[in-house]
């Protein structure tokens, strides 16, 4: 992951609560948080009460107010930095290439981050009460991902600061009071709008579902999706609506050669009553690098099947890419849906961080899917994701990020790494104890790669470790073989996270899954109770009723 560096984070003790207010939901409204009361008073309950202190009006406020002002305040800061960086782009010939990527990423960062944040102002400006549970969760992943969004920029300039260390010196100092000041409004906010408890109730079932076609298809496009629609995906689909279809061909004989050139010609800015841009990927071998920008919302893209459709690149920290950039594929554009489709980077072990996939993008699902590369295969950067039947393959920290994640039924692949290296699957990049992000792996499969499988070589595999002080990952009822290392778990520097951070297992089975020997960390745990392993299943950790019945893509909502 992005250059192995991590920025701690100087959290008060009263701030590190205990295991259930640690978890996405809990954190509730206060009861008194309609009283006006000073700055200093109301800053205790952020990460950062002197920062805190130092930036809200000197005078007594109650909460909704003081996180009125905090977001604001945010808002014109992230415009004056990517004004900042603006400033450093324009200068580029005169920059190393290296920090021009870095740059380069911090620009969409930044740009998502004042989008974000636009959003999240017309929420809080509504009421001085809670929010809907769906609201508040829409405005919490939100501030969740400014936050990594800012440290992923970090993160890209620290990977760079050999080729210019002043310019990511001076970036630095702004970067990371924006950092703090996010953080203060994402406590302000978990104070002041979330419900103290879900009125919501999720569904207790599995969704499978049949086809239905919009009315306004032509032909073609009609007899495209019903050719589809034999398939296993949208067999199970009943609500999903497609207002167009594409064919992308390397033979000429579709609509277009290439995915990029179908991507843009997908509308955009959609909502999702328009229906899905669906984009049929024919097999074949395509050698792109595809950004889908955040524009183009609610994209469905298909192809023929994992190692049928390849999309294929070689990008990585090795070669001169952020790690935020080495990705073959990415997409920030919400309402996101891919299937049958084998993703790869092909840079190999010995070029260290080098992305398959990186997922930025809200309310998007990966359905029967392949993602093949080495460190840092799959990056679930931010927002809210499932996966669905998918093969993940890699060696080191091969499922990292921070969104906030289920992988569902899918096959686990650890690889043979290079000599001297040993294989963590999740590295989760949690940073702030208010965010509602974490990896939760329900129902998998762990077994070895067939490389991995037939070498005489002994590699230690540890189902993760802490890249980021409050990292989260949950194993719940999957199968373990017997190449996980009975610790479990691996320590990243020493002592590093090992109290804040939560890792738990819950009924899981196969050789690798006694955790008689595993470690005895503070922020480790083993569910017993199946009301606490539930908080991390689709229907509670995703909201998945709400939205994953659109995307046609079949789920558990619950523990099976």
């Amino acid at each position: 992951m992005a250059s192995k560096l991590f920025h701690l984070l100087t959290i008060p003790f009263f701030v590190i609560l205990p295991f259930f207010a640690s978890l996405s939901y809990v954190y509730a409204a206060d009861s008194n948080s309609t009283g006006a009361v000073s700055p200093a008073t109301v800053c205790i309950s952020t990460p950062y009460p002197s920062y805190c202190k130092s930036v809200l009006p000197n005078k007594n406020a109650d909460v909704h107010d003081y996180g009125r002002f905090s977001f604001r305040k945010s808002l014109s800061q992230s415009s004056r930095f990517l004004n900042l960086v603006d400033g450093y782009l324009q200068r580029r010939s005169s920059l190393p290439a290296a920090t021009i990527r870095a740059l380069e990423d911090c620009r969409i960062l930044t740009g998502l981050n004042i989008d974000f944040l636009s959003i999240s102002v017309v929420h809080v400006d509504k009421t001085n009460g809670t929010l809907p549970d769906s609201e508040a969760d829409d405005v919490k992943t939100m501030l969740s991902a400014i936050i990594t969004n800012q440290q992923t920029c970090l993160d890209s300039l620290r990977e760079t600061a050999g080729s210019d260390s002043s310019l990511t010196n001076e970036l630095s100092g702004p970067l990371s009071n924006d950092t703090k000041l996010n953080s203060v409004s994402l406590a302000l906010f978990t104070k002041g709008w979330v419900p103290r408890k879900r009125t919501w109730k999720p569904r207790k079932h599995v969704t499978f579902r049949h086809g239905r076609l919009p009315f306004r298809m032509s032909n073609r496009t009609r007899a495209v999706f019903e050719s589809l629609g034999r398939r296993k995906l949208l067999q199970t689909v009943d609500e999903i609506s497609v207002s167009d279809i594409v064919i992308v061909n390397k033979d000429g004989s579709g609509n277009f050669t290439t995915i990029n050139d179908a991507i843009n010609a997908a509308p955009n800015n959609s909502v999702s009553t328009d229906g899905y841009f669906l984009i049929y990927v024919t097999a074949g071998v395509y050698e792109e690098y595809v950004s889908i920008a955040k524009n183009k919302k609610y994209l469905f893209i298909v192809g023929d099947g994992i190692n049928q459709t390849i999309i294929t690149g070689n990008r990585s920290v090795a070669d001169g890419s952020t790690t935020f950039n080495s990705a073959t594929f990415a997409v920030v554009a919400p309402g996101f849906v891919a299937a049958d489709i084998t993703f790869r980077n092909t840079a190999g072990a010995i070029k260290h961080q080098a992305v398959a996939v990186r997922n930025g993008a809200d309310l998007s699902a990966f359905y029967s899917c392949s993602f093949e590369a080495y460190q840092d295969t799959l990056y679930t950067h931010s927002l809210r994701q499932f996966y669905r039947e998918c093969d993940i393959y890699g060696t080191v920290d091969f499922i990292f990020g921070n969104a906030a994640v289920v992988l569902q039924n899918c096959n686990i692949y650890p690889r043979l790494p290079m000599a001297g290296q040993y294989n963590p699957i999740t590295a989760q990049g949690r940073t702030d104890p208010n965010q509602n992000t974490g990896i939760s792996i329900h129902n998998c499969t762990i077994k070895a790669a067939a490389d991995l499988a037939s070498s005489n070589t002994s590699v230690k595999t540890y189902l993760g470790r802490p890249w980021k002080e409050y990292s989260r990952t949950v194993y719940m009822q999957s199968f373990m073989d017997s190449l996980i290392n009975a610790a479990g778990w691996r320590e990243w520097d020493g002592d590093f996270a090992l109290s804040t951070l939560y890792y738990a297992e819950y009924n899981n089975t196969g050789p690798g899954s006694d955790t008689t020997n595993r470690v005895t960390w503070p922020g480790y745990h083993v569910i017993n109770a199946t009301a606490d392993a539930a908080i991390f299943t689709v229907s509670n950790f995703l909201l998945g009723d709400a939205w994953l019945p659109q995307t046609g893509v079949p789920y558990t909502g619950d523990l099976i």
